[in-house]
């Protein structure tokens, strides 16, 4: 149970089109995150399915019932939202078990279904606390226990992880996975930040200004962007991109440097090349250096270091050095980078297969 097909969904605001005709299907047991900036339409996205939005075209199946035109209390689907929306005045164990008491379940039905939902969150230890008394973290479990105990047919995430810091965050994302593990329930999540896409999905939707850009794995979408929007947007730091020309396997810079790529450079406009598959050289090195530069910033984070090198009339490149690294500012580099790392798209910003 859980699979979830959107045929020809639109939405119109005020004659505005904010969704322009999505297809998508999720398959029971995936989870799959919505990513794009912002106003792209995908907390939208995540209503439309929800039923807090009502669509203004198209179809939303759920297990193959139409349930377009059904109300959120019908699509048996359970939303967490970014603010926990908890009651102050309940304890965790009322918070969690209230929409099963609305629902008139027996108290002993739903003392089970808490205990088992606080086991599963470890909150055994909080029940009888008031949302005032846990932390950020704490708070949001209870709101995803709050899901759990219904059993929905699906779970909706618009952005749950955006108003803990850096730490928890790190911690609530474990938290999911683990939990997505566990209960094998479909789940579809919003966020804007590319590094929870890139950890906790299965499938990533990329959208933008109300459509779909991609669809794949976390590492399809990292290795063969479709496009530059792709490119730029997953991955971090962003992949580096600069103009240039391509003529049969060559690429010309702006500075008029060369390079044989060994592949099909035919109309390339941009190339692209991510930090992680750039190193430095030595300037003088021809045998290396594609591209020679100066350091205008370094930054030690000491897992890495990242060097910003500006080459003139060609671009600033940001290179990732694992380990700490002996560079300094006003250096000059060369810049090495392999045939098969190298990203290149056409005027249209589409990606030339290799």
């Amino acid at each position: 149970m859980g699979q979830i097909e959107l045929k020809g969904i639109r939405k119109s605001f005020g004659g505005i089109d904010v969704i322009k005709g999505i297809d998508l299907q999720i398959d029971e047991g995936e989870l799959v995150i919505f990513v794009g900036p912002s106003g792209c339409g995908k907390s939208t996205l995540l209503r439309l399915i929800s039923g807090l939005v009502e669509a203004s075209d198209g179809q939303i199946l759920i297990d193959g019932d139409d349930v377009t035109g059904k109300p959120p209390a019908e699509r048996e689907l359970s939303m967490v939202f970014q603010s926990y929306a908890l009651y102050p005045h309940k304890s965790v164990r009322e918070n969690m078990g209230f929409a099963l008491t609305v629902a008139g379940m027996p108290k002993a039905e739903i003392t089970q279904k808490v205990d088992e939902a606080a086991a599963t969150l470890k909150l055994e230890d909080y029940l009888d606390r008031k949302p005032k008394a846990l932390s950020g973290g704490q708070r949001q479990r209870v709101a995803i226990g709050r899901a759990i105990v219904r059993e929905p047919r699906a779970f909706l995430f618009d952005e749950p992880l955006s108003n803990l810091d850096a730490a928890l965050r790190v911690e609530m994302r474990l938290e999911i996975a683990r939990l997505h593990q566990k209960l094998g329930a479909t789940m579809v999540y919003v966020t804007h930040d590319q590094v929870e896409a890139m950890t906790l999905a299965d499938k990533i939707v990329v959208l933008q200004a109300g459509q779909i850009e991609q669809i794949g794995t976390p590492l399809d979408l990292y290795r063969h962007p479709g496009n530059l929007f792709v490119a730029q947007f997953i991955g971090s730091p962003k992949m580096n991109v600069v103009d240039c020309t391509g003529t049969g396997t060559q690429l010309t810079f702006g500075n008029g440097n060369t390079s044989d790529i060994a592949r099909n450079a035919e109309g390339a406009t941009k190339m692209g090349i991510r930090p992680e598959h750039m190193a430095l050289c030595d300037a003088g090195d021809a045998s290396k250096a594609i591209l020679t530069g100066q350091i205008d910033v370094m930054e030690h984070l000491g897992s890495d270091s990242f060097a910003y090198v500006n080459v003139p009339d060609v671009g600033l490149f940001t290179v990732r050095i694992v380990g700490h690294s002996d560079a300094v500012v006003g250096d000059t580099v060369g810049l090495h980078f392999a045939s098969g790392d190298v990203h290149l798209f056409d005027a249209s910003e589409k990606t030339i297969p290799a």
